[in-house]
C-alpha cells in the first residue's frame, strides 16, 4: 500500500488531546526523529528578609574587601570572557530560512546506478499523487541502460520509481512513486519574473542532498541549448531564466523558487571555467532553469499520454551558417511538405532576421525563440531573400 496523508498535504486537523501522554501525528514526509532543541525559563529568585547581627556586619565587611580585591584582578585581567546567549531568532515565512523550511520537504534526490556509473541530480513533486518533475538528462542514461531510479525524500525514506515520460527537446522528464498525499509545490508565473528578483535553489548538487542556495534573476530568455551523450545527436533548447543562486551537477531537475515559494524554474544546466571537485564543473554564478511555464506544459502532456510535443514552422536549419540571422538549408527537403514555412511561401537559403520584432544572430536563437511559444501560436518572421527584406506571419504545429 501507499503512504497517504490529506490531500493538502498537511495532517487532518484533529481535536487536541489534553492527556499528557497524547502522541502526535507525523505526516510519512516528514522525519519522525525527535528534535533536540529545548527550551529553558528562566527561574525566579525568591526574597528573603535576614537580621544582621554586629558580628555578622563584620564577617561581611571582610567577604566584601576579598571580593573587591578579585573583581580588581579580573578588571583588569586580558584572559578572554565569553558569554553565551538563549535567545531565540525569529525566522519570518518570507525570509530564506522560512522559504527553505516549507520547500525542502518537496524537493526529493533522484540516484541511479549504470553501467557507466552512478548519476545524482533532484527533482520536486508537483502532484500530490506521487508525480515528480526532473531533467531528462537526469534520468536518460538509468532509461536507456534499463536500470532502477531511486528517489530519496528529505527525511531519508526511499522509493524507486516509474517513468511517466520524457522530452528530449526541453530536458523534462516526469517521474512517479508510490505515495499519495505527497506535499506537492505550488507552481508560480515565470512571465512574470523580473531581473533582480530574489530566488532559492533546493537540491542535491555534488550528492549534498537538501542543500539551499540563495540569490536573484541575473537576465531572461537567455537561449541556452545542452547536449546529451546519451542520444542520437539530440540537444534541448531552452528559452533560459539566469541565475546566480549557486547550482552545481546534482542541482539539476530541481526548483528555483521566488520570494513567495512558488516554483518559476527548472534548474538545469550551467556556465563554467572549467572542473573544480572531482572532475565535475563547479558554478561560478551563472545558472540556467527551464521557465517553470514551459515545463508545466510539457508536464502535462507527459502525465496525460506520456508523450509530448513542441511548436515547429516545418523547416530545417543550415547550422553552419554564422550570422546574422537563421539560414533555412538549401537542400531539397528544407521545407515540410504543407507546413507553415512552405504555405508561407519561405524558401531554402532564405534568412530569418527577426522573430516578432526580436533580432536572431544564429539558428540556435530562432529555434530556442519559437520553441518557448505554444502550438497554435502565430509568429511575425521578418526574412531575407537576396536583397529583398519582408515579413511573413506562421501559425505553430506541433512536432511529430
Amino acid at each position: 500500500m501507499s503512504d497517504s496523508i490529506d490531500s493538502s498535504g498537511l495532517p487532518e486537523n484533529k481535536p487536541e488531546l489534553t492527556s499528557a501522554s497524547a502522541m502526535t501525528q507525523t505526516p510519512w514526509w516528514v522525519s519522525d526523529s525527535p528534535s533536540s532543541a529545548q527550551r529553558f525559563e528562566p527561574i525566579a529568585v525568591a526574597k528573603k528578609t535576614v537580621s544582621i547581627t554586629w558580628y555578622l556586619a563584620l564577617v561581611m565587611a571582610l567577604v566584601a574587601g576579598v571580593t573587591g580585591a578579585l573583581v580588581g584582578k579580573v578588571v583588569f585581567d586580558n584572559s578572554p570572557h565569553l558569554t553565551t546567549s538563549n535567545n531565540v531568532i525569529e525566522r519570518p515565512p518570507n525570509s530564506v530560512a522560512g522559504i527553505a523550511a516549507h520547500v525542502s520537504p518537496s524537493v526529493v534526490e533522484i540516484d541511479s546506478t549504470t553501467p557507466d556509473g552512478t548519476d545524482t541530480g533532484s527533482g520536486f513533486f508537483i502532484d500530490s499523487n506521487g508525480y515528480i518533475m526532473t531533467n531528462n538528462h537526469v534520468i536518460e542514461a538509468a532509461v536507456l541502460s534499463n536500470s532502477p531510479i531511486t528517489v530519496k525524500l528529505a527525511n531519508a525514506k526511499q522509493y524507486t520509481a516509474t517513468v511517466i515520460g520524457r522530452d528530449t527537446a526541453y530536458d523534462l522528464a516526469v517521474i512517479k512513486i508510490d505515495v499519495s498525499g505527497a506535499p506537492a509545490l505550488v507552481l508560480g508565473n515565470s512571465d512574470n519574473v523580473q531581473v533582480g528578483d530574489p530566488v532559492i535553489a533546493i537540491g542535491s548538487p555534488l550528492g549534498l542532498q537538501g542543500t539551499v542556495t540563495a540569490g536573484i534573476i541575473s537576465a531572461k530568455n537567455r537561449p541556452v541549448t545542452t547536449s546529451s551523450d546519451n542520444t542520437a545527436g539530440e540537444s534541448a533548447f531552452i528559452d533560459a531564466i539566469q541565475t546566480d543562486a549557486a547550482i552545481n551537477p546534482g542541482n539539476s531537475g530541481g526548483p528555483l523558487v521566488d520570494a513567495t515559494g512558488a516554483v518559476i524554474g527548472v534548474n538545469s544546466a550551467i556556465a563554467s571555467l572549467g572542473d573544480s571537485f572531482g572532475g565535475q564543473s563547479g558554478s561560478i554564478g551563472v545558472g540556467f532553469s527551464i521557465p517553470i511555464n514551459q515545463a508545466k506544459k510539457t508536464a502535462d502532456q507527459l502525465i496525460k499520454t506520456g508523450h509530448s510535443h513542441y511548436p515547429i514552422v516545418g523547416m530545417s536549419l543550415d547550422s553552419s551558417f554564422a550570422g546574422p540571422g537563421a539560414k533555412i538549408a538549401s537542400t531539397q527537403n528544407a521545407i515540410l511538405a504543407g507546413g507553415p514555412a512552405a504555405k508561407a511561401g519561405l524558401q531554402p537559403g532564405d534568412v530569418i532576421l527577426a522573430i516578432d520584432g526580436v533580432t536572431i544572430d544564429t539558428a540556435d536563437d530562432l529555434i530556442v525563440a519559437i520553441r518557448s511559444h505554444s502550438i497554435g501560436d502565430t509568429v511575425t518572421l521578418k526574412y531575407q531573400r537576396g536583397s529583398v527584406t519582408k515579413t511573413v506571419q506562421v501559425t505553430l504545429i506541433a512536432s511529430k
